[in-house]
């Protein structure tokens, strides 16, 4: 996945967790409803100032917004003690 589509991931899941729809949180960040739509798409790139003004709007930090979620291809297997 790349990282505009786990920034559109996570803002829908980030403004959804706050109960706000695009348009509350585009005129909480100055941002047109339209182009919050495309950035949830994963249609546009957002810039790194609008990406600080949607985490304000949010409440959260930026890196939220562009944190990828830990793979399940990723977790190591728990090591077993090895008995002597």
């Amino acid at each position: 996945m790349d990282l505009k589509e786990v920034m559109a991931v996570n803002l829908r899941r980030l403004r959804h967790a706050k109960k706000m729809t695009q348009e509350e949180l585009a005129e909480r960040a100055g941002l047109s409803a339209r182009y919050v739509g495309g950035i949830e798409r994963a249609d546009v790139s957002a810039s790194v100032t609008v990406l600080g003004r949607i985490a304000e709007a949010l409440e959260v930090e930026a890196a939220e917004l562009v944190r990828a979620a830990p793979s399940k291809s990723r977790k190591r297997a728990p090591v077993e003690p090895q008995v002597s």
